[in-house]
């Protein structure tokens, strides 16, 4: 695959080392990075799906942040919807760092995954 016009979008935290990683990863394949700070915009509940899609919400959700320790969600119970509407309004539970490139998305630190995708 030509990297040419080609961009990912990388969403996660300026303080999140994996996100940097990610970050890092793809400037030095000199592909385009649109990154979306989570602290700064919330990511939509449209764009979560697309995630939770491949791999399931609780995939999605941080259980060791800090912020998910907080809100007290420990014994937490929700429905898939429920998750999305509270991972959109509180986007520091995300974990980080979430990618996409065209129709492929990852959680996490994932260059294994990434070096497939640019071929």
């Amino acid at each position: 695959m030509s990297t040419t016009g080609v961009q990912v979008q990388i969403f996660g935290t300026k303080k999140s080392a994996d996100t940097r990683k990610a970050q890092r990863f793809f400037q030095e394949r000199r592909v385009a990075v649109h990154f979306c700070d989570l602290a700064e915009r919330a990511a939509s509940i449209g764009e979560l799906k697309r995630f939770s899609q491949k791999f399931g919400v609780e995939k999605l959700i941080d259980r060791e942040s800090k912020r998910f320790a907080e809100m007290g969600l420990r014994t937490a119970l929700y429905g898939e919807e429920r998750w999305l509407t509270i991972l959109a309004d509180e986007p520091l539970l995300l974990q980080q760092p979430l990618v996409r490139l065209q129709n492929k998305v990852s959680i996490g630190l994932a260059e294994t995954e990434w070096k497939e995708w640019l071929g």
